[in-house]
């Protein structure tokens, strides 16, 4: 295992491969984010039409509470999308893995876990 201590920054290959790790990441977030907004638009598909009307109330209820669930998971979907693509930002500008509070290398596995991650474990547990 190499020494980040020495390291100011990440070098050019292996800035390529977390921009290849983000993409993939990236990609895939917006796949179900389509999936998410796609659900909320389209009528329900259970076919639940000709039951009786005394479940109607209860289905709207679950119904709207299905959405307000949907929308949670499609906005955290778009802010973690932001997050990522703000990481190939900082691939471009190659200021990547670098701790906005340190200012050491956070970590690869780090990294690898949490693609989008500006904080080492050291200045991310100094936070709690």
């Amino acid at each position: 295992m190499e020494n980040t201590n020495t390291k100011t920054r990440y070098s050019d290959q292996e800035l390529q491969e977390f921009k290849e790790l983000i993409t993939d990441k990236l990609n895939s977030a917006k796949e179900e984010l389509n999936n998410l907004t796609s659900s909320l638009s389209s009528p329900n598909k259970n076919g639940t039409d000709d039951t009786a009307g005394t479940y109607k109330t209860l289905e709207d209820g679950s119904a709207t509470l299905e959405k307000e669930s949907i929308n949670q998971l499609a906005s955290r979907q778009k802010k973690f999308i932001d997050n990522l693509e703000s990481a190939l930002v900082r691939i471009e500008n190659k200021t990547y893995g670098i701790c906005r509070e340190t200012g050491k290398l956070i970590q690869k596995e780090r990294l690898r876990a949490v693609p989008h991650a500006t904080l080492s474990m050291e200045a991310k547990l100094k936070q709690n």
